[in-house]
């Protein structure tokens, strides 16, 4: 998403364009790529994230059932990734900040700079559980050793 962000900027600043009224702060000047980019970025980490919540909800051990949740999730990714960027950018799968925009306020915040701003919360929350996840496993597995060893 930041790579997107400087893009966007480096293509204004490389071109010269003005920075019109209907652009905003992340999305100073969305061209084809960027959107693509962009909508791409959030495919692939969504995918990922859902291949390491089903497995650690599920608490996959088999490297056989492992394999085959990873590959129907990036099967599943692959095909929308080469769906939007080769046959049709679909519009209609975005959020509803995305379908229900409104001019900048300011010049500055649109629907679309808001949904990245909620989606901070959502981060740290991501980030926090992964953090907590891996004190589990490492305590766990720590316990496991000390056990064998004695």
């Amino acid at each position: 998403m930041h790579f997107h962000g400087w893009l966007s900027f480096l293509i204004t600043l490389y071109y010269k364009l003005p920075l019109k009224q209907d652009r905003t702060v992340f999305h100073t000047r969305d061209v084809d790529i960027t959107k693509r980019l962009d909508y791409s970025y959030a495919i692939v980490v969504l995918g990922f994230s859902l291949i390491v919540s089903i497995l650690r909800t599920f608490d996959v051990r088999v490297e056989a059932a492992k394999v085959m949740v990873s590959a129907l999730v990036l099967a599943l990714v692959t095909t929308h990734l080469l769906y939007i960027n080769f046959y049709k950018l679909d519009y209609g799968l975005a959020m509803l900040l995305e379908i229900y925009d409104f001019p900048p306020y300011g010049g500055y915040f649109d629907a679309h700079s808001i949904w990245h701003l909620a989606t901070v919360p959502l981060t740290i929350l991501w980030w926090s559980f992964i953090r907590d996840d891996a004190e589990f496993r490492t305590s766990s597995l720590l316990k496991k050793s000390k056990t064998k060893a004695k």
